[in-house]
Formats: C-alpha cells, sequence, structure tokens
C-alpha cells in the first residue's frame, strides 16, 4: 500500500504545482490554453483512429458534445477564478466543492444515508469554505464584502461544473476509451478558452516570458492524473480517491510560501480542516 499511497500524493503535487504555474501566469486564459493544447494536438490521432474504427451512435455523440460544453465552461470559469482570488483561497474550494456535493446529492435526491463520520466531514468542509470566503471578517484590506465574496462565488462554480462533467465522463466511458475521452474533455478546454486568447493577443508575450513553466505544465497537468490511475490499479478508489485532494494542503502551502499570499495560518488551517473532511466523507462517511 505504500506505492500508491506514494504516487497518489505525487499526483496531488503535480496538481497543485500547475495549478501555481497558472496562478503566477501574466494571462491565465493564455496560460492555460497553452498547456492544454500541447496535450491536445498529441492525443488528437488516437481520438480520430478510435472513431473511424468504431463509430459511435447519434446518443454517444451528443454526450460527447455535452462532455466538451461542460469542459468549455469549466475552462473559462477556471480561468477566471484565477484572475480574481487567491490559489490558497480558492483552490481548497475548487478542488472540495464536488466532494461535497456529490453526497449531498446522494441524501436529498436519492434517498442515500451517511454516517456520523460523514455529516462531520461536510461540517468540517462547510466550516473551511466560510472562513475562507472572509463572510463576517474584518479585513479592510480585502476591499467590500462583495468583491471578496466573488472568488469564493466563482470557486463552487467550477466545483459545480466538476461536478457536473465528471457524471458525464462516467456514462461516456460506457462508449469510448479514457484516452480518447481525455483527448475529448481537452478539445472542449481548449475552444472554451479559444476566444480570451484571440482577444488577448497576448500568446506571443505568454511564451516568451513563461516558456518553461508552460512545458513543464503541459507536462504536469496530464502526468498528475496519469500517476493516479497507476495508483488505481494497485489499490481501491474508495481509499486512494479522497487522499488525492490532499492537493489542497499543498496549494495553500504553495500561495502562502511562494505566491507570498496573506492570511497564511488561517488559510493553511483551512484548507487542513477541508481535507479532513474530504477525508471522513471519501473513506468513512
Amino acid at each position: 500500500m505504500i506505492l500508491p499511497i506514494f504516487l497518489v500524493l505525487a499526483s496531488g503535487m503535480a496538481h497543485a504545482v500547475w495549478s501555481m504555474f497558472t496562478k503566477r501566469s501574466l494571462n491565465k486564459s493564455v496560460f492555460l490554453w497553452s498547456i492544454m493544447m500541447i496535450p491536445t494536438v498529441i492525443l488528437l490521432p488516437v481520438l480520430i483512429v478510435e472513431l473511424v474504427r468504431e463509430p459511435l451512435t447519434m446518443p454517444a455523440y451528443a454526450l460527447l458534445v455535452l462532455s466538451m460544453a461542460l469542459q468549455a465552461l469549466y475552462s473559462w470559469l477556471l480561468s477566471q477564478t484565477y484572475e480574481l482570488g487567491d490559489l490558497s483561497q480558492i483552490y481548497p474550494i475548487m478542488r472540495g466543492t464536488s466532494t461535497l456535493l456529490v453526497p449531498l446529492i446522494g441524501v436529498f435526491f436519492l434517498g442515500e444515508t451517511l454516517s456520523s463520520f460523514g455529516w462531520i466531514g461536510i461540517a468540517c468542509m462547510l466550516g473551511g469554505f466560510l472562513i475562507l470566503s472572509g463572510v463576517g471578517g474584518k479585513d479592510a484590506r480585502q476591499g467590500s464584502r462583495k468583491k471578496g465574496l466573488k472568488p469564493v462565488l466563482m470557486a463552487l462554480c467550477v466545483g459545480l461544473c466538476t461536478t457536473s462533467y465528471v457524471f458525464v465522463d462516467k456514462l461516456n466511458l460506457q462508449h469510448i476509451s479514457p484516452l480518447s475521452l481525455l483527448e475529448v474533455t481537452n478539445i472542449g478546454f481548449v475552444a472554451g478558452l479559444t476566444p480570451a486568447l484571440l482577444a488577448s493577443r497576448q500568446l506571443r508575450q505568454e511564451w516568451k516570458v513563461n516558456r518553461s513553466t508552460i512545458m513543464l505544465g503541459a507536462l504536469l497537468n496530464p502526468g498528475s492524473y496519469l500517476l493516479f490511475l497507476f495508483a488505481l490499479e494497485q489499490a481501491p478508489m474508495a481509499r486512494l480517491g479522497p487522499l488525492r485532494e490532499v492537493g489542497t494542503v499543498f496549494a495553500a502551502f504553495l500561495g502562502i510560501l511562494l505566491l507570498k499570499e496573506q492570511q497564511g495560518k488561517k488559510r493553511i488551517l483551512c484548507s487542513i480542516v477541508i481535507f479532513g473532511g474530504i477525508l471522513l466523507i471519501g473513506m468513512w462517511g
């Protein structure tokens, strides 16, 4: 069990690192478009060959289009959220919202139940989100309450979008291979950012300043998920899935230590509480 745990921890770290690169970039939309365009070009032949060899039904194609549309919305929301908020504030909310929403949907709409540990986990996550939002805080440097809440609300929207495309992609996996599905989602992600890329006219400037981090981000983005897949081959998903969200803690430390973001102790503590809530829900909820 040691190796899969190590792989999952590395996966969480890789995801947090490329997110930090995005936060440090000149233009978030251009940077995200760049790191996703590289694997999109590489995987395109894989998708074309599979669809030529095994054509899908019209309902299956419709599901793929829905997945692309959700990815396009997700990419736009993600770029805007990184523009508005600190990494140490928005990352735990973006990553934790999906884990929070799935059990709540199950309880209130599907008649499922949660254990005491599950409800404690939900309480931990809600408390962490509330503190990160700054509601009731007296820090005048954050500007108006409306402005302070905007990145938090955007991060929640990112988490909601993530929850939606995960459900759709579970259905898509009945018709298409994981690698080809990854390419479909990549195309949707890139398409969602293309209008912002064209409007900015900053592609050359972004590559000139951040060429090395773009190349590394293009490796870490799919690499983080591949590490997780390798871990899943050796251990149950129920135990590894929640552990991957340790990236929330890594991101908080990266934001505070490298990006010099404010409210360091509070945000690190909140990220740990949220991660604890994710573990309680995922492993014992």
